[in-house]
């Protein structure tokens, strides 16, 4: 044992001079060990007050023998210490518990931070205890953090693997780049040129007035020949309207609408509205609210011959919603759609100069109020379906309540199918309320344990289990693996279960009920309960409500192979969902065949956004798949969720719409008894930068202060994370204000970063592949997946890909080969052939189009096609662009030895989406990939991404910050560092310093030629990222401390010690083979060696001979096993850092198997 502790210590002091000569010549004392048990309390508390937890302590010299013995002992120590665990874990809580106690007493201290493996150990207690003190407490790799404050999933600052990067630029490349970048600097200084001041706020201020929405035609008139005509045509609508209502058709139609509840409230609406400006309604779904009132006030206006000054706006959540509803209000006026109704959703509308009557999504009008912030000319707007709380809902709400007292002749009407119509009428200061009784058919209810009864269904553990097809079996099998965390579902479930006993069901139910798994969806249920109605109850339609298309797509397969429920003569089976075609939306309001039993498999927008006239019965998971914001973590998730008490109440309701129905709850009635009475908001559960750009662009002052006013406030953590993330990509300034990006970014309808993106393209004259992939990200994936031929699909997909390692690339490719394709007359085999969506395809022509438009009123681009599309065909050029816009979603990619590694700032370890072309490959040659979105399912993933090099990533990323050592470069809060040689790390600072001033002149004055004007620094971006290889490498726990000198190996020679005998015997002492040297000749008088142990690798710089080369790989590797640029907090300067656990895991593995 003395020989082992003697050969580490004796190593340990060589090793640390060794790569310390790197820093300073200077001699330091032997290690000290210090357990924690061992000191002295009441002297550091007394110090500092409290102390935060470390892994060792330094101490004097005379400490040194017994605390090394007693810590690094051999097997005597280790079997005492397993003896006794049970006693050491009560002393080491104990602890914990005077520790967290001095904590919470201390105002200055926020956290204790500790990295003995005891508390690893003993973690669960140490948490349970920190959550009775009102304390966080989590694990962190090797390191245990208690705090006063929440904690996230992950901490960049307790991870030795966040990324660090060694970066090699070709030595010819950078000599290039110096050149071009001198000869722009040159020529800078003879250039007299300055930009024109207020050249954007001009041009932004046409665009506005250009762009106004829906604005009056004939505003220049004279007021009293615009009072003319619009009598005039006021006449003409009451003509008409009176015709329609005298004819056959009018009539029959009229008789129809005095059907609904509505009509009986007609009066009572009128008058209310008349005599206040806001009023909320509410009303059962299918009393008529959303397709009779807005019509009602119309009636009345041109009855009463004020038609033509009559302009309502009724907004709808959902396009579908919008364009449905339009249609249905024109028929039953008698007219065609874009008449007196018309509608207007993005990229899609029907309306005329004659539309009084607008249906639109909430979106829409949002659009209209930035340029139109009075809404000119409108006298009445209706916000649909308010109980949903979308986020541009309760946005508009909250720009109307501040437009209200500027527009006092402006009428609010809010309906909501629920009856929480308190809350909006206190928002708007005790606003009247109406409510519309509706008339359903009664609804039989069946909860889970009736459905058990009522179909003699079993519940086992396996038939419980959701079939999602060989592609997704790893899905199928992790149902049968019990989960280890609690989640919303599971943890509702266990305390809904707690006081039921269901004694009034038979024994075989309870069985069941015993064995239910509420994570699961219950296919083989539904399937169950969908036979039993087919079989057993009279005709009537069948609507069953899923989490999202995954299960809808996985249900509709396997219920299509059951010999009733597939048999298409006798079972009509549709889908309804958000993204589905125009043409299959028609076929879910259209009635089946005679004898035929139609069943929809729908999505949650069933519930209120649509009506299904002939639904007699429904079947509820009572789950639905949600976007939520984790504002701690920074992650949009994507997990099923309970719905609400309100959505549960709308499903049951569709049943009853044209005969008494029944619905099937595939859940237990004390579980819905445990349900929220309500859905959260969307703007408590969805990221607001969108929202956040939005506000600053309507001039409505401070963002927090805005939201602080909204009917319910998001987090103030979710809206700082907005700002930080607006002010990252330059849209804010540090005080908040709009800056020139941030105005450009306000006039585009997409996400920041796909319109910065966009921006950035127009700017580098590469705009046409950037536009594809704007647009093709701002709609549904084009790349279709069929669940029974996922494989095809990927090879298609792949084939597009070309092994650039980019699924922004595939989109484009796949694009403009079905441009090709169109223009050949063969877009539909095109299609078919590779797995596209026409249609999706179609919308990306459409959003192009518009996004066209806008940059060309900007002044960003020009007609000529061929200027905008210059560097188009440089691939790196591209890939920065595409990084510029996406950027701080980046992912560091990490090869192992079979797989590769994916990690980021906010979440540490990531995986790739199944669907993206990089997850297909062994091996990706670029070290970062960016992204534009991730989710959270169960572990984070990152959708689309692209490879970029590490010169495309420090010029086009984001702002960059000096090291503390030359050559040293941080990124990105200090998360993502670079390292390089002083020279490569200058001109990397100047050119990006350079290209921002380019980049900041062609934002402030949209006439400014990049191309001309810095034609040289183009020539060097270009030079540089095209020529970077990714030579560099990805190292590890580096320290960034200045180093005073650089590695002289030479030196160490002279000082006697060899570092490539050093390694050797460290490695055979500890039972492991020789290390194994590889030397690369890169030119004349220059080598770089590899040195290889234990599956690792270590990389030198590069020496004037081969011995050099490889002594400078084993300092390399000496500098990882002791960690030497790692010191301890409570040293100080000029103390020895502590060996760390990589050289102690070496001896460690030997001892172990001495004993074995």
């Amino acid at each position: 044992m003395h020989s082992k502790l003697g050969l580490l210590l004796l190593c340990g002091k060589s090793i640390y001079s060794l790569c310390n000569c790197r820093n300073s010549t200077a001699t330091y004392p032997l290690f000290n060990f210090l357990t924690s048990s061992q000191f002295n309390r009441n002297k550091f508390s007394q110090k500092l007050g409290i102390l935060p937890y470390s892994y060792h302590f330094l101490s004097s010299h005379r400490h040194f023998s017994g605390y090394a013995v007693e810590q690094f002992s051999d097997d005597e120590y280790e079997c005492d210490f397993e003896t006794n665990t049970a006693s050491s874990s009560v002393a080491n809580v104990d602890e914990w518990k005077w520790k967290l106690s001095m904590l919470l007493r201390n105002e200055q201290e926020q956290e204790i931070v500790s990295k003995d493996k005891r508390d690893r150990r003993d973690f669960e207690q140490i948490s349970n205890l920190a959550r009775r003190m009102g304390l966080y407490c989590e694990v962190y790799g090797k390191v245990v953090v208690a705090s006063k404050v929440p904690l996230p999933n992950y901490r960049p600052d307790l991870d030795d693997k966040r990324p660090q990067r060694e970066v090699a630029i070709p030595l010819s490349v950078q000599r290039r780049v110096e050149g071009l970048l001198q000869e722009h600097l040159d020529r800078t200084q003879l250039d007299s040129r300055k930009p024109s001041d207020g050249a954007l706020e001009c041009k932004a201020d046409d665009a506005d007035r250009n762009k106004t929405l829906d604005e009056n035609p004939n505003a220049m008139l004279d007021d009293s020949v615009m009072e003319r005509i619009l009598q005039r045509r006021s006449l003409r609508l009451r003509n008409m309207q009176r015709s329609w209502q005298e004819s056959p058709e009018g009539r029959k139609m009229l008789e129809f609408r005095k059907t609904l509840p509505a009509f009986s409230e007609k009066e009572r609406l009128l008058q209310a509205i008349a005599k206040n400006q806001v009023i909320v309604i509410s009303g059962e779904t299918g009393c008529g609210k959303t397709t009779q009132l807005p019509q009602y006030i119309l009636e009345s206006e041109i009855e009463s011959g004020r038609g033509a000054f009559c302009n309502l706006i009724c907004t709808q959540p959902r396009r579908i919603s919008a364009m449905a509803v339009a249609e249905r209000v024109s028929a039953e006026r008698g007219e065609l759609l874009g008449e007196s109704v018309g509608y207007k959703v993005r990229l899609e509308g029907m309306k005329g100069k004659n539309t009084h009557l607008l249906f639109c999504t909430s979106g829409i009008l949002l659009r209209r109020l930035l340029s139109d912030r009075n809404l000119n000319g409108v006298t009445h707007v209706f916000v649909d379906e308010i109980h949903e709380r979308g986020m541009n809902e309760d946005f508009l709400l909250i720009v109307l309540k501040d437009l209200l007292p500027r527009r006092r002749d402006l009428r609010l009407i809010l309906m909501s199918a629920t009856l929480n119509a308190e809350l909006f009428s206190n928002y708007f200061e005790g606003a009247p309320m109406i409510h519309i009784p509706g008339f359903t058919h009664p609804v039989r209810a069946h909860f889970l344990e009736d459905v058990l009864e009522l179909t003699g269904y079993k519940l086992t553990s396996f038939n419980q289990i959701d079939d999602y097809g060989q592609e997704k079996v790893w899905k199928t099998q992790k149902q049968l693996v019990p989960r280890k965390k609690k989640n919303q579902i599971t943890t509702l479930v266990e305390d809904a279960l707690k006081n039921s006993s269901f004694e009034n069901y038979s024994p075989r139910a309870r069985d069941s009920l015993s064995c239910w798994s509420p994570d699961c969806i219950g296919f083989n249920l539904i399937e169950a309960v969908l036979c039993h109605i087919c079989r057993k109850e009279p005709p009537g339609a069948i609507l069953v409500f899923m989490t999202g298309w995954e299960d809808i797509s996985c249900l509709k397969e396997q219920v299509k192979a059951h010999p009733l429920l597939g048999d298409p003569n006798r079972v009509l089976l549709l889908t309804c969902h958000g993204s589905m075609a125009t043409s299959e939306q028609k076929l879910i309001f259209e009635r089946p065949p005679p004898n035929v039993r139609k069943i929809v498999l729908a999505t949650n927008m069933a519930e209120a956004s649509i009506t299904i006239n002939d639904i007699v019965y429904v079947v509820d998971c009572g789950k639905a798949k949600e976007t939520t914001y984790d504002a701690l973590n920074n992650t949009p998730c994507l997990l099923p969720s309970w719905i609400s008490k309100a959505s549960m109440r709308q499903r049951r309701g569709r049943a009853g719409r044209v005969q008494p129905g029944e619905c099937y709850h595939l859940y237990p009635r004390c579980v819905y008894d445990a349900f929220a009475d309500y859905q959260l908001p969307e703007l408590l559960r969805t990221p607001l930068n969108s929202l956040c750009l939005q506000i600053k662009s309507l001039q409505i002052g401070s963002i927090a202060e805005f939201l602080s006013s909204a009917l319910q406030p998001p987090a103030p953590l979710a809206v700082q994370n907005a700002i930080d993330f607006l002010k990252r990509i330059g849209a804010l300034d540090e005080n908040e204000h709009l800056t020139n990006l941030g105005r450009y970014l306000a006039m585009l309808p997409v996400d920041p970063k796909l319109g910065k993106m966009l921006i950035m393209g127009a700017i580098f004259h590469c705009f046409d592949p950037v536009l594809t992939i704007v647009a093709g990200l701002s709609v549904k994936d084009p790349f279709l997946l069929p669940q029974d031929k996922k494989d095809l699909a990927g090879i298609a997909k792949a084939r597009f890909s070309a092994k650039d390692y980019s699924d922004h690339m595939a989109l484009v490719r796949a694009y403009e080969g079905w441009k090709d394709a169109e223009r050949e007359g063969s877009a539909y085999e095109y299609c078919w052939r590779n797995f596209l969506s026409a249609q999706t395809l179609q919308a990306i022509h459409s959003i192009r189009k518009q996004f066209s438009f806008i940059l060309k009123d900007a002044g960003l681009i020009n007609e000529d096609v061929s200027s905008n599309n210059k560097l188009s065909h440089n691939q790196s050029l591209v890939r920065a662009v595409i990084c510029s816009g996406l950027f701080p979603g980046i992912a560091s990619v990490v090869h192992r030895e079979t797989s590769m590694s994916f990690k980021t700032k906010d979440d540490g370890q990531v995986l790739l989406y199944a669907n993206s072309v990089n997850s297909r490959y062994q091996t990706i040659p670029y070290p970062w990939l960016v992204f534009g979105e991730k989710v959270k399912v169960n572990t984070v993933f990152i959708r689309d991404s692209t490879g970029v090099s590490d010169s495309i990533l420090i010029l086009f990323g984001g702002a960059l910050s000096n090291g503390t050592q030359p050559g040293h470069i941080k990124m990105l809060d200090g998360y993502v560092e670079f390292f390089m040689d002083l020279n490569t790390a200058e001109c990397y600072c100047k050119l990006k310093e350079e290209l921002d001033k380019l980049l900041q002149k062609k934002l402030e004055d949209p006439t400014f030629d990049i191309l001309k004007e810095g034609k040289y620094l183009m020539f060097a971006v270009q030079e540089l990222i095209s020529g970077d290889q990714c030579d560099g490498r990805f190292v590890f726990g580096r320290e960034s401390r200045k180093l005073k000198d650089p590695v002289d190996s030479n030196k160490l020679s002279k000082d006697g010690m060899n570092p490539k005998s050093l390694l050797q015997t460290l490695l055979m002492r500890a039972g492991h083979s020789p290390p194994k040297y590889k030397t690369k000749h890169l030119k004349i008088n220059e080598f770089r060696a590899l040195v290889e142990f234990k599956g690792m690798q270590f990389v030198g710089k590069p020496q004037r001979n081969k011995n050099l080369a490889e002594k400078d790989a084993a300092i390399e590797a000496l500098a990882w096993l002791t960690h030497t640029d790692n010191k301890n907090e409570n040293q100080d300067d000029n103390s020895p850092p502590d060996v760390t656990d990589n050289m102690l895991k070496l001896l460690g593995k030997r001892r172990k198997s001495k004993r074995r």
